[in-house]
Parts: structure tokens; sequence; C-alpha cells
């Protein structure tokens, strides 16, 4: 018997590796476009996996083709330009590269492109097209991704993270690798059972920090141990899009069909039946109420979120209105507090402040150029108190507040950021940073922390933003 590539049972496994990943809110006016992507291609790509390092298990006996992998921070909609000139890319290095047995699909699963519906399916059916019916295609993804019926159906394998935050992401690659290694070898293309759930939350409400989503996700495990299940997946899809397949999603997959079918819905159903008990993972107020509360409070350092403009789920990063908020807050600017604000992405005020140099004052306006909904530029003059020009960061200081301002979007989830600019969290009184719920070194590092409701693409209230295109009923919108 020969695999789909023609090689017989001795010979290696061919395997190819693409993928394009972003998560997109249609509620953000920013664009993604190339420039926003991490392109990597053939060995820097296969580079990417520190489980397919030379020598290790999952090398043996694979031939591994690294093809291309595109990954940017989330954002507002890809450009369709952009979207066909990386797909089209894959799907021709795909033609040119032979047969394969399998291909690894890195992708995020909350994709949105400009003029299009479900793209993530669309790019999957073109690696099918190419690739014929007898390769195997396994995909990793998101928990907060999207999967739609004819996503599940063009895959043969599909897993996801199972924790939030994101802690398994390379462990959720390895499985989805692992398993198609497996499956290559012995066993073949397994069933699946795809259910949605008329459920569309937040990250920030279905943390697996805390119940009922900790308990919930226990049960992916304890499904994926019987007998005849492969593996099991739950997806709480992606709140800040507007397309139909922004749901909840249940996939089980297996050889023991009647398990799998009634596995999938035991875990439909534990999802559906806490549809009303996920709350925010941490305390909520508005920003004003936030400030307060960390004023009053000896905890230090104290940390709130600014959830509305977070970038690590799609938003603009340069919504200005908690940068006014601060400004205009005396206990902030006017007192013996440190306030580190991360961060604004402003490439004019960046590039101002690394020509005046450290030392100098700077007048400028911040922000609100991308996203000016809730707030326009905000006029700010300050001292230039650090400069990172190879970077593209500086950050620029008001009495006791310290705002980072970048070139492109950034998050700041890691304290070596924070450090790289001279700035300590640790010894700050507040911090506030472009976030939803607390990444694990924030998360530690915080001695309180409040999650702020603050307005921009990622918008926590969900009934405020207009969506049109949903599938309904759909909680909480009905």
């Amino acid at each position: 018997m020969t695999s789909p590539s023609g090689n017989t049972p001795s010979e290696p496994l061919r395997i190819g590796i693409a993928g394009i990943a972003i998560e997109s809110s249609t509620f953000s006016p920013h664009r993604s476009t190339v420039d926003d992507f991490a392109v990597l291609r053939g060995a820097e790509l296969l580079a990417r996996y520190p489980f397919l390092t030379p020598g290790s298990e999952l090398t043996e006996g694979v031939e591994w083709v690294p093809l291309l992998q595109a990954k940017a921070v989330p954002g507002g909609p890809v450009t369709e330009e952009t979207y066909e000139q990386l797909s089209t890319e894959i799907y021709e290095l795909l033609r040119a590269t032979g047969p394969l047995d399998g291909v690894f699909v890195d992708i995020h699963g909350a994709m949105s492109v400009v003029g299009r519906t479900d793209v993530e399916a669309t790019f999957v059916a073109g690696i099918r097209s190419i690739v014929g019916p007898s390769v195997l295609l396994s995909a990793s993804m998101d928990l907060h991704g999207n999967v739609s019926r004819p996503l599940a159906e063009t895959l043969d394998l599909i897993t996801c993270y199972r924790k939030a935050p994101h802690i398994d992401a390379w462990d959720t690659r390895e499985r989805a690798v692992r398993n198609l290694i497996a499956r290559l070898r012995s066993g073949g293309r397994p069933q699946k059972a795809w259910v949605q759930v008329p459920v569309l939350l937040p990250g920030e409400k279905t943390s697996t920090r805390i119940e009922p989503a900790k308990g919930i996700y226990a049960q992916v495990d304890e499904v994926e141990a019987m007998d005849g299940v492969l593996d099991a997946a739950i997806w709480v899809g992606y709140a800040w899009a507007d397309e139909p397949r922004c749901q909840a999603a249940v996939v089980v997959s297996g050889d023991d069909t009647d398990v799998i079918t009634t596995q999938a819905q035991r875990l439909a159903d534990a999802y559906w039946d806490a549809h009303e008990r996920f709350e925010f993972v941490a305390p909520t107020g508005t920003l004003e109420e936030c400030i307060d509360q960390a004023l009053a409070s000896t905890a230090r350092p104290f940390f709130i979120s600014d959830s509305g403009d977070n970038p690590t789920a799609g938003g603009a990063g340069d919504t200005s209105w908690t940068l006014d908020t601060l400004l205009r807050t005396p206990a902030i600017v006017e007192s013996d507090l440190t306030t580190i604000y991360a961060a604004m992405v402003d490439p004019a005020v960046t590039a101002t402040a690394i020509e005046a140099g450290v030392g100098a004052t700077v007048s400028v306006e911040v922000g609100g150029k991308i996203d000016s909904g809730p707030c326009g530029p905000v006029p700010l003059t300050a001292e230039v108190v650090a400069v990172e020009p190879a970077e593209g960061i500086v950050v620029l200081g008001v009495g006791g507040l310290r705002v980072i301002v970048t070139s492109r979007r950034k998050p700041y989830h890691l304290e070596a950021d924070f450090k790289a600019l001279g700035l300590s969290p640790r010894d700050a009184d507040l911090v506030i940073v472009k976030i939803g719920y607390l990444e694990p070194e924030l998360y530690a590092m915080a001695a309180d922390w409040l999650l702020g409701l603050t307005p921009g693409g990622v918008n926590q209230d969900l009934l405020s933003l207009g969506h049109k295109n949903i599938v309904r009923p759909m909680y909480p919108f009905d």
C-alpha cells in the first residue's frame, strides 16, 4: 500500500505546513495589510515549531515541507489584496511542492476579510482543491475562533486551545501535528461530530481560570480519554466579528460514531447549560470607577485593563479615550504616584519624540487617528523619557504618568517589554494596559486588578456594537 504522495510505508511521510492567522474585529476601523503580518517561509517557518527540531520524535519518518505561514497581531479586517497575496502564494507553493500525504494548517479561526465571509473555510477549501481528497488536513486553532460547518467538513482533523489565557498554544499545535502523523500511519480519516451552540461571549467572560469555563473545559480531557475518541474541542467563538459563523462550537473526532456524537452533544449541552453563569474574569467598572478604586487601594502595583481597545482582541490600539481621561485626572498627573499606560499606537508622535531625543519636551497630538470614534487626537505636552529607535517606541512623561507610544501595534504582556524602556511595572502604583484578561506574567505581578469597561473596537458591551449578520436567536442578544 502507498500513501497519497506515492510513498511506501518504509518511506517518509511528506507533510506541508501553511496558514494565515489573525483575529479580526469587524467593528474596528483598522485595516490589516501585509505589513501587519510576520511571514515565514521554508526553513525559517520550520524553525518556528519547537517540536519539529531535527531529531525530535515528530520528525522521525517525516519529510516536513514548510510552505508559508503568516501571523499578525489581532486587528481590523484583512484587506482583500492582502488575503489574495498571501493565499495565492500558499496555493502556488502547494502546486509546486509535489504530492503530499498531509498538511498542517496553522490558523487562528477568526480572520475576517473585507467583502468576504467565513474566509478560513474558503482558504482551507482552496488547499483541498490543490492537494486532492486523499490528503489529510489537520488544523490547530484558537478557542476564540469560529467553526462553520464547511470548515469542519473540509478539514480532517481539527483542534483548539483549552486554556484562556492561551498557555497551551504550542501544546495544541503539537497535538494537531501528532494526531495527523498518527492517522497517516494508521487509522486514516476519523469521523467528526460538530455541534454549534447559540452563545457568543467575549473571552473576558469565558476565561478558563474561573468557573464555569474551567469546569467545562476539564470535561474536554475526559472525553478525549475515551475509547473511540481521537480529539475533543470547544470553541467559544469570536464576539467582535459580525458573521453567521460567529458562535460557540464543539467538535469531537474519532472512530466510534456513537461515542463521538454523544460526547459532542454532552460538551455542547454543558456549555449551553452554563450560558447564564459566565461572568467577567475580574471585577469591572467604568474607567473612572476603576481609577478611583485603584487610588483608594493600598495594593501595589494595581492593574487596570483598558479592554475596549485591546490590540490582542482586534482593537485599533490608538483609541485615545483612556489617555484623555488619565490626563484630566489630577491624582494621576499631579501627584507622587507612578502610573504607566501601555500603549498608544502613533507613528508620527513616535518619530517626533525620537528626533527630539531623551530629555526634550514635545507638544504632540496622540492617538485617535485610526479609531477616532470614542475620542480624537489628544493634545499632549510631555518630556521624552525614553526612546527605542530600532523598535520605534518611546515613553512620554507628564508628572507621574508614563505613556508608551509605539510606531506599530504592540501588546504589552511581558515584564521585559516594560524593562526595555526603563520602566518597572512592579514598582509602579498603577499600570493601565490595553488588554482584556491579564496575561500570565501581568496576572502574577498584579497585587490587584480591575477590568475597565472602555470604548473601542472590542467594547465588552456587545449589544451596543450593532451585530447584524449573526444567526439569531443568540445569547446574549436574545
